[in-house]
């Protein structure tokens, strides 16, 4: 009778604790590299993006999401940590090591969080910075682990391009970057979306998320899957069907097109210029450098198509009013603007990208949020918004209230390369370690095209101090 009592008890407590997890909102979250805000929903109306576009409707867009660092690996550090971290792509490798030498050195990653708290964790394709989450030759040794202890299965399908490395600048149908002089800087040919690499990423993702989908309903465990498309990152190749609506369009001219003069973080676009690119260079070739945006462009459909058929398999599994999803692009990228064609600046174009939060219940879905918010904000705002507990070593904040109310405001962004920068709702303040700064006025029409430091001292002198306090944590 005893025996009878204490085994229905267990199932008693069993039970709710599997109740308890089920109430817990999925995670959905969609990683896109090089994703500048180039989508019909952010402004840009000559983008085809009716699947994020379509996001951006049901929840909440957020316009002036800034990014730590235009880099892959060191943007994806703060995402997957909430900490502000090193500058470069090894960031998330250093970390790892570290943790598999002593495993209270490091505080958790937010899959390894929410994997603690009951969740299944994946993640397919390039969510930290090497697809696959592996390093080596080819980035698929097991013993080199970008994120120990984080992932149930961390997965990306190669496929014709052998490894994740090959598939990471991989070309349609199996063409693998040797010599990047050798391969085209932009590519469009006919087939459906598996003839690139995003494809199978893609089709194995929607694989795990119907396991995943079919684990939870068996056993009560909400899930955590992460999908890393590769596009529109270089080389800028998708199939031709995405590209077909921008061959006879119109785009708008490039802003401010030339190099800036004076002290700033102007970089020569060295991996895009070691492409082939038949001997044309955009910066005084106007013709092929619409013909690149087009190409550009074209990526971001592809990516937006891939988008879409991960919402539709996460409706069609009826788990869409149970996930809360996330869209964010790892940085931006420019296009021609103070003459550069990459990233690793710190001007406006490379830090700002899309964010959109989508959520059950979440408060007038659709209007769009103007409030300066950063990528460490996203790991406090999961847990708050799927009900877990919040980490205390976090140093962003959560977005709940804006969530609620998109008309509130945002704070400060922060971003670093090897110089630092503050990004408020007028300026923006670069330092550099050689004590020159610049200072640009967003309520000018000059905007990022001249430093208005002189003309603003106190304003300099108050966001330096600040952009050092928030730069010291880095250090914590």
């Amino acid at each position: 009778m005893h025996i009878l009592r204490s085994l229905t008890i267990l199932i008693f407590f069993a039970a709710a604790h599997g109740s308890a997890q089920a109430e817990n909102l999925n995670v959905l979250m969609i990683c896109v590299d090089d994703l500048r805000p180039e989508l019909n929903s952010f402004g840009k109306s000559y983008v085809h993006s009716p699947n994020i576009d379509e996001l951006a409707s049901r929840g909440r867009a957020f316009t002036r999401h800034y990014v730590q660092a235009p880099t892959c690996g060191a943007s994806r550090y703060t995402l997957l940590t909430g900490r502000y971290g090193p500058y470069g792509n090894g960031a998330l490798f250093s970390r790892g090591a570290k943790l598999l030498k002593d495993k209270d050195s490091v505080s958790p990653s937010m899959p390894a969080w929410f994997r603690q708290r009951g969740y299944t964790t994946v993640s397919v394709g390039k969510v930290s910075h090497h697809p696959g989450g592996r390093g080596g030759k080819d980035w698929d040794d097991d013993s080199q682990l970008e994120m120990p202890l984080s992932w149930d299965r961390h997965i990306l399908p190669a496929g014709p391009w052998k490894h994740p490395r090959g598939a990471m600048h991989g070309l349609a149908h199996g063409e693998i970057r040797v010599n990047a002089k050798q391969m085209d800087l932009i590519q469009a040919q006919k087939g459906d979306d598996s003839i690139y690499p995003d494809g199978l990423i893609v089709d194995e993702a929607l694989s795990q998320m119907k396991q995943l989908s079919a684990d939870r309903k068996q056993k009560g465990m909400p899930f955590f899957l992460a999908v890393g498309i590769i596009r529109p990152h270089l080389p800028f190749g998708a199939p031709e069907k995405h590209y077909q609506p921008y061959k006879d369009a119109d785009l708008p001219d490039v802003p401010h097109p030339n190099k800036p003069k004076g002290k700033t973080t102007w970089h020569g676009s060295g991996e895009f210029m070691k492409y082939n690119r038949w001997g044309r260079n955009p910066n005084n070739d106007r013709e092929f450098s619409l013909l690149v945006r087009k190409h550009y462009a074209a990526c971001v459909t592809y990516a937006d198509s891939l988008v879409g058929r991960l919402i539709d398999q996460l409706k069609k599994l009826e788990e869409y009013d149970r996930t809360a999803i996330v869209l964010w692009g790892d940085h931006g990228w420019h296009l021609g603007e103070h003459a550069i064609w990459g990233k690793h600046s710190l001007f406006e174009e490379s830090l700002r990208s899309p964010l959109i939060v989508v959520y059950p219940g979440i408060k007038k879905p659709g209007a769009k949020s103007n409030g300066i918010v950063e990528t460490i904000d996203i790991f406090p705002t999961l847990c708050d918004i799927t009900g877990i507990d919040m980490p205390k070593y976090l140093h962003g904040q959560s977005l709940k209230r804006i969530l609620n109310d998109p008309d509130l405001p945002g704070d400060v962004a922060v971003s670093y390369t090897r110089a630092s920068t503050i990004r408020t709702d007028r300026f923006r303040l670069i330092a550099h370690k050689s004590g020159q700064v610049e200072l640009y006025d967003h309520h000018s029409k000059l905007a990022e095209t001249e430093n208005m430091a002189a003309a603003f001292p106190e304003v300099t002198k108050q966001l330096h101090e600040i952009l050092q306090s928030r730069i010291a944590l880095k250090s914590q």
